[in-house]
Order: C-alpha cells, then structure tokens, then sequence
C-alpha cells in the first residue's frame, strides 16, 4: 500500500509561490532523487500546469534540468481539475470521485505517492486522505501567496528533520 505524501517549499511565514523563491542546487539535486523514487504524482491543476513546463526539453537546461525533466516525465501523474479536458503525456485526469480514485491509487501502488498543491492539499487532509506533510522551509519571508495549509488539521507530530543545504530544513509531520 502506498503513502500519499504533500511536500512543497514554504516560506517562513507559511506561503507556497514557485516565483519567490527556487531551489539551490543541492535542494535540486535532493528533488531529482525524490522524484526518481516516486510511485508517481498527484497535482490540482494549477500545480500540474506550472509543472507542463518539464514536458519539452529547452536548450537553456543544464545537466540538472535534464534529469529532473526525465525523472519527472517517466512517473505516472494523476491530475485533479473538474476544468480540464484532458491532460499530457504520462498523466490521467481525475475528474470525479476523487476520493475514491486516491483511495485506490493508495491500494493499488507500493512506495509513495507524491502530492502537490495547497488547494487540494487542503481537500484531501479532510478526508484523511494525506498520510504524511513534507515541507521544505526557507528562511524568506513572502507575506502573501498561497498557504502551505489551506485549513485546519488534526495535530501533527514531528517525525523527521533535515537540514538539505545552508538555508533549507525538511520537515516531515504525520498526523496523530
């Protein structure tokens, strides 16, 4: 049975936004190998269309950008959007029950699942869906964006922490 586990990068003060900040390289180089170990990927929408950029390769890409883009491209995603019609390569669109789709996707695979986007982050930890949050804190503070949680949550327990370069901590709650 697989685990569905929510991490993205947060802000100090709790937000979510691709465009304030990235990764350094060691914390890129920390993404290749999470995603290379994936039994795949849920997005909401938004997250799944910011991520299409990893569909074509860009003359601009170093050796890094290659990796992640071919690591990224060969998991199966799964795309949450009541608003799309149909999604690329390598992914299916969830539509309707989506309960049921994740509950099955967790039955079906081994390892773990990972899931992006706040929005239906927040939809799936209602249902207790999400089985553990990974959030990787950089030491910004934005004052807007999206928050990392999206609603309120049972307490959480700390259950591992990694400091993966000089300015970035992995922290990884369970629920309980």
């Amino acid at each position: 049975m697989a685990r569905l586990v929510f991490g993205m990068n947060q802000s100090l003060d709790g937000y979510v936004d691709h465009d304030a900040f990235g990764p350094s390289p060691a914390l890129f180089a920390h993404f290749i190998e999470s995603v290379r170990g994936l039994a795949g990927s849920v997005y909401g929408r938004r997250l799944y269309e910011i991520m299409r950029y990893w569909d074509e390769d860009r003359p601009e890409w170093g050796a890094a950008e290659r990796d992640f883009a071919e690591a990224w491209r060969g998991q199966p995603k799964w795309v949450v959007s009541r608003t799309l019609t149909s999604v690329g390569p390598n992914a299916s669109l969830i539509g309707e029950g989506v309960e049921a789709a994740i509950g099955g996707l967790k039955e079906r695979l081994d390892g773990e699942i990972g899931l992006g986007g706040p929005v239906l982050a927040a939809s799936l930890a209602g249902r207790g869906l999400i089985d553990a949050y990974r959030i990787y804190l950089h030491p910004v503070v934005l004052g807007r964006g999206r928050p990392f949680f999206a609603g309120p949550l049972p307490p959480l327990r700390l259950v591992a922490n990694e400091a993966i370069d000089a300015g970035v901590v992995r922290l990884t709650y369970v629920p309980g």
